[in-house]
């Protein structure tokens, strides 16, 4: 093409985006699409980031949680050494009082009791009448063997007149060897059967002695079991009248008590000492007794024997302390605190009392070994001192003692020592 200059036109061509390098022109519609996809993308990151944290604050909760609890169910716990007690002991125990000699009284003869004549309470001496008892039966058995002795007399002089005569015959051969013999042995027969008869009427007698029931010793009558009428027997039997009239019928138990009688000017106070305080515990040592029929008048006492053996039963020591009564003011059969002052060379282990626990396999306490692993170890408990214990066997000094337990504390559980609170002392 010529141009009006007269030069060669030539036409006009446009550079393709593929000839100048350029991308061509995305349309609006997919440009709205990338940024669709671009926000999506985003969005499901977003959510993906939120998820992943909600889980790991819930696994670091639960993780937070499973350490608490695992906290809380381990116990806290206080604990104290067991520590020892003071050597200077006040010693307070039970103690029984009985009379220095005190002995029943029974019938040796059967028979009606005929009259009394020393109530309870009355003082006696020894040999005194306290009772006496018809016995007819005897009287009558007393006859015969009074009658029995005659007769045997009588066959005695029978006897030795008869071998007299024999004898004084055997001089001019009248008789034989054999007969004379024969009537001497007869004469000792009959000295035999006259011994045997005295002797069976002087036990008859002695029987008929004890019509008369009389006081063993001096004393006071604490008991008696008699009345006027009453039947009484060697064997104990007593006897009452049948409601048919039939006479009476034997009734009662063996060795039928008539009186009782105590000497008590002095008495006998019996302790059981624990065996932790067997060794001070000797004859000699003095003690305070409070009766309870007198708590306003201790009277004073001496330790005068003991058993020399522990009670395998009550790991205790029978000791017997005597009292003077004289005046008559303490009254035996009752119960008494005896008060001991010693010193022991080994006093007992001292623990609170709010560490024991009471379970059927006995006195317990809580003990935390070394793992902090809780125990439940028995003891042996001595005296109990109010708000303290003394334990005599189950526990060392060294022992880490549960003060104040759960009731749940089991043997095997794992606990924690609170250090942040001071240790309370025994």
């Amino acid at each position: 093409m010529t141009t009006n200059n007269g030069r060669t036109a030539h036409p006009i061509r446009t550079m393709t985006d593929q000839e100048s390098g350029r991308r061509p022109a995305v349309p609006r519609e997919d440009k709205r699409r990338s940024h669709f996809w671009l926000w999506f993308v985003l969005f499901v990151i977003v959510l993906a980031g939120i998820a992943a944290f909600v889980i790991w604050h819930r696994s670091q909760a639960q993780a937070a949680l499973k350490s608490s609890t695992q906290q809380m169910a381990v116990s806290t716990v206080l604990v104290i050494h067991p520590e020892r007690g003071d050597s200077q002991v006040h010693l307070t125990l039970p103690g029984t009082v009985d009379p220095l000699m005190e002995s029943s009284v029974y019938a040796q003869v059967s028979g009606y009791i005929k009259r009394w004549l020393v109530d309870i309470g009355g003082t006696v001496k020894e040999g005194q009448l306290l009772a006496e008892i018809d016995t007819p039966v005897t009287d009558q058995q007393l006859k015969q063997a009074a009658e029995s002795v005659k007769q045997a007399e009588a066959n005695l002089n029978l006897a030795k007149v008869t071998a007299a005569r024999y004898n004084a015959l055997w001089t001019t051969h009248a008789v034989s060897q054999e007969d004379v013999d024969t009537q001497n042995a007869g004469v000792k027969v009959q000295e035999a059967n006259l011994s045997a008869a005295q002797a069976f009427e002087s036990g008859i007698q002695q029987t008929e002695s004890f019509k008369q029931v009389k006081a063993p010793f001096d004393g006071v009558i604490t008991a008696r079991r008699i009345d006027v009428g009453d039947f009484v027997s060697a064997t104990g039997q007593t006897a009452s009248t049948n409601t048919n009239g039939s006479g009476p019928v034997q009734t009662g138990t063996p060795n039928q008590e008539l009186f009782r009688v105590a000497q008590t000017k002095i008495l006998r106070v019996y302790v059981n000492v624990p065996e932790t305080y067997a060794d001070e515990i000797v004859p000699g040592i003095r003690a305070t007794l409070v009766l309870a029929s007198a708590p306003n008048s201790p009277a004073e006492g001496k330790l005068v024997r003991t058993a020399d053996a522990i009670d395998p039963t009550s790991l205790t020591l029978l000791s017997e302390v005597d009292v003077d009564n004289a005046d008559g003011k303490l009254l035996p059969g009752g119960y008494a605190q005896v008060h001991f002052d010693i010193v022991t060379g080994h006093p007992p282990l001292v623990i609170p009392g709010n560490s024991l626990i009471f379970r059927a396999q006995g006195p317990q306490v809580g003990v935390v070994d070394s793992s902090n692993t809780a125990h439940l170890q028995t003891i042996k408990i001595g005296r109990d001192l109010g708000t303290k214990l003394e334990v005599t066997d189950g526990l060392k000094e060294e022992d880490q003692v549960i003060v104040n337990p759960s009731d749940s504390l089991a043997d095997g559980q794992k606990v924690r020592i609170d250090t942040s609170a001071q240790e309370k002392k025994p």
